[in-house]
């Protein structure tokens, strides 16, 4: 079997190539590409290691023939065209965990600098000025902080904040009362934010909701005499009007890690009185870079050995635990997936995926990603579970996922329901002994098949002589029946009939079966 290759094109901590090889991974550290030499090279490789020099854009991700998944080491990825990865079926993964603790302190750091103006102090007395009465500072003991972002890095913050006496104030669509509680926090809403804090703090990614969040409106709703630390993302303040809240008071001092334009070779903030800034230190210790570079190594060997997905940004994650109870479920869903895309006459509109039993316990998911993967393929030939929602999602297409808790007759059963013009459309698979999977209803008449390879598909009225005729037809054109699967609504009504080939079915074959009496539908199929 031949190894996954990857290549790692930023500096890492070694220990990162040797847990690569470890894991059953060829390696190539190759740093400091042109984006031309990447393009040239990209094609060989199954994963691409980074971390923030490598820009992968959409031209590079053109030239990914085999490209597999982009790991990178550390929080952002600003420097990933992660919708151009998704379309190409890239799966894209971060690590937002290996340097939170490191980013949190930094915040931390940069709160005492702001408040006992260690910058300003420390340059005048390096310059002989010893300027013992000319900083007053404030303690931090007491004070409010206000915290924007109350995930991950925000909720370390929190605590070391309550570790130094603080009040804790937190703005975070995503938090709940209960979470808030735990963490020993005030829940508020923006404004109640900005009007109570004494210090604030930004831990959020950018997106279009949090793009300015401190605007020049809200600067202007700040506590007078604010401080404002920002280490997540640049683009989250407006530069040009924290200038302008400095210069007038409003804000009495900000210290900034990351900028809208990044190396900030120039910004209005510099020079301004009580403002300081460092560039982009947030995740630069020696614990958080070896940290990013092992859990990156370890989540893309994961998952180009074993197919577990861990903190993925276009995918479920899929653990390695996981992976092997859900690889015969994802293979049943892509089947039936499968099945309902090469039998759609017409545009589909909506799509259910349905588990029960055994199903229902598991992450769905995955199985959700299986069934579109199957589907979509009647679109494209290059879908696989990353790019089919991305697909599923620029068609139009309603997914919905159902859970059901009621025990059936089968002991696992996964239901995949579409909507056409003619109405909905709906297949039933299982698995037998755990493992295998099986199509058990279609279109409403119960039928037991294996869908495996090339498959003859056909819809008679029930009538004797029917399988005869068919099977002389087959015969006369040398095309041999592996097995044969019929089911039917009643005597007499509508059958279904589902044959695995040998061989794929000519065209002329499929017009002479069409031509059959009773006849009403023929396709071939290949799973």
């Amino acid at each position: 079997m031949t190894k996954p290759k990857v290549l790692i094109s930023d500096k890492m901590d070694p220990n990162a190539a040797a847990i690569f090889r470890e894991r059953g991974c060829e390696v190539d550290e190759i740093t400091g590409l042109t984006p031309d030499e990447l393009k040239e090279i990209i094609g060989k490789y199954d994963g691409l290691a980074i971390r923030s020099s490598t820009k992968v854009t959409k031209d590079i991700l053109d030239a990914c023939t085999n490209l597999q998944v982009i790991g990178r080491a550390g929080i952002g990825v600003d420097n990933v065209d992660i919708p151009a990865a998704s379309s190409k079926g890239v799966v894209v993964m971060n690590t937002p965990f290996g340097n939170s603790i490191t980013t949190a302190e930094h915040a931390i750091a940069l709160m005492f600098a702001l408040a006992r103006q260690l910058p300003e102090a420390n340059a005048q007395t390096q310059a002989g000025l010893w300027p013992k009465n000319g900083f007053m500072g404030v303690e931090v003991t007491g004070k409010t902080l206000g915290l924007i972002g109350a995930g991950n890095i925000g909720s370390i913050v929190a605590t070391r904040a309550l570790g130094l006496r603080m009040k804790v104030v937190a703005f975070d669509p995503f938090l709940t009362p209960e979470r808030a509680v735990e963490m020993g926090v005030e829940k508020a809403d923006l404004d109640t934010l900005l009007a109570k804090a004494d210090f604030i703090t930004l831990h959020t990614p950018l997106t279009d909701q949090t793009r300015n969040i401190l605007s020049k409106e809200n600067l202007a709703k700040t506590k007078k005499g604010v401080r404002i630390i920002n280490c997540a993302r640049g683009g989250l303040i407006d530069e040009a009007a924290l200038k302008e809240a400095l210069d007038s008071g409003q804000v009495a001092g900000a210290a900034l890690d990351v900028f809208v334009n990044e190396p900030a070779k120039e910004s209005p903030l510099f020079g301004t009185p009580n403002f300081i800034c460092t560039p982009h230190l947030g995740a630069s210790t020696n614990e958080a870079q070896v940290n990013v570079a092992l859990q990156v190594a370890e989540q893309m060997a994961d998952y180009l050995v074993n197919g577990g997905v861990t903190n993925a940004l276009n995918m479920p994650s899929l653990s390695a635990e996981e992976a092997p109870k859900l690889k015969p479920y994802m293979a049943l869903a892509e089947k039936l997936g499968s099945l309902v895309g090469q039998l759609a006459h017409d545009n589909l509109t909506k799509i259910s995926i349905e588990v029960e039993g055994a199903a229902a316990q598991l992450n769905i998911k995955p199985i959700t990603g299986a069934v579109l993967a199957g589907l979509m393929r009647r679109y494209s030939d290059t879908v696989n579970m990353v790019n089919a929602p991305f697909l599923a999602k620029e068609r139009g297409l309603d997914v919905r996922e159902v859970r059901h808790d009621r025990e059936g007759v089968y002991h696992t059963l996964v239901r995949v329901t579409v909507g056409t013009s003619q109405g909905d459309r709906s297949v039933a698979g299982t698995l037998f002994g755990n493992t295998v999977p099986r199509l058990v209803e279609m279109f409403g008449i119960n039928i037991e098949a294996d869908l495996d390879g090339h498959m003859l598909y056909i819809v008679n009225e029930d009538a004797p002589g029917f399988i005869g005729s068919i099977g002389t037809l087959l015969g006369k054109n040398g095309l041999n029946i592996g097995t044969f699967h019929l089911g039917r609504r009643n005597a007499g009504g509508e059958a279904v009939l589902l044959l695995s080939m040998d061989d794929a079915i000519p065209e002329a074959v499929l017009e002479d079966a069409r031509k059959l009496p009773g006849v009403k539908t023929v396709k071939a199929l290949k799973f």
